[in-house]
């Protein structure tokens, strides 16, 4: 299976288990009033798009050069990447001022097993999505499947905690469950910002690494032909 085919299936997964995961969270997290659950379900919406961001941005990539693009449609990837991390960012900050406001107000939530259940779920498809995707970029090393498999890999973590905070708040401990909103918020921020620059540092052509830099010179000055290196000009590897 070649490196685009694989992406599409990939995008096409991920995009079915988000709107399974999105429609159960949403049902469970707003009956029960659960901002971690919220929290959780709004974070599977972003999964949704960066799914489809997946698919499209693989689609275009795997188009071959032609008059207009001569060296083909490989960046569509990180400018997709680019739009998964916006996104991401976007929905931290709406989950974060909900996460507090639901922290100060003392909001409770009422418990549920089916909260506890959806978790469990979660983290079963997700965890599976992980395994796949992240198999897939080691083979073909392509920033669409890194960052969505980096997404399915922090929805475990982040249902783990949900899952948490449920627990807890079967005991009467129900401010964590705002707590874990806010990390929920924080986390995917983070992520969102991580990706964001390394698309962003592709599409204009960043420089290798200084020590990248010095091991290239180290080679090139073995060779006793090359008398004298004006300048050097780099860009990462896309392949």
């Amino acid at each position: 299976m070649d490196r685009f085919k694989s992406t599409k299936i990939a995008g096409i997964l991920g995009i079915i288990g988000n709107i399974f995961l999105l429609v159960i969270k949403a049902l469970v997290g707003f009956v029960s009033n659960s901002q971690a659950m919220i929290a959780d379900s709004v974070n599977s919406a972003s999964d949704i798009f960066a799914s489809l961001m997946t698919f499209i941005g693989n689609k275009i990539a795997s188009k071959p050069g032609d008059e207009d693009h001569n060296f083909g449609h490989g960046k569509s990837e990180y400018i997709f990447s680019l739009l998964i991390s916006i996104s991401m960012v976007l929905i931290s900050i709406k989950l974060l001022i909900d996460a507090i406001n639901s922290l100060v107000l003392k909001n409770e939530l009422t418990y549920s097993i089916f909260l506890i259940l959806v978790c469990v779920i979660t983290i079963v498809i997700k965890l599976s999505l992980f395994i796949y995707t992240n198999r897939l970029n080691k083979k073909f090393n392509n920033i669409l499947l890194k960052a969505n498999s980096k997404d399915h890999f922090n929805d475990c973590i982040v249902t783990s905690f949900t899952l948490i905070s449920i627990i807890l708040a079967s005991k009467g401990i129900y401010w964590f469950d705002s707590v874990v909103g806010i990390g929920i918020a924080i986390w995917i921020f983070y992520t969102g910002i991580k990706i964001f620059i390394e698309s962003y540092n592709v599409l204009m052509d960043i420089s290798i690494d200084e020590h990248t830099k010095d091991i290239i010179l180290d080679l090139v000055h073995n060779y006793k032909e090359i008398k004298k290196i004006e300048n050097l000009y780099s860009t990462p590897s896309r392949l």
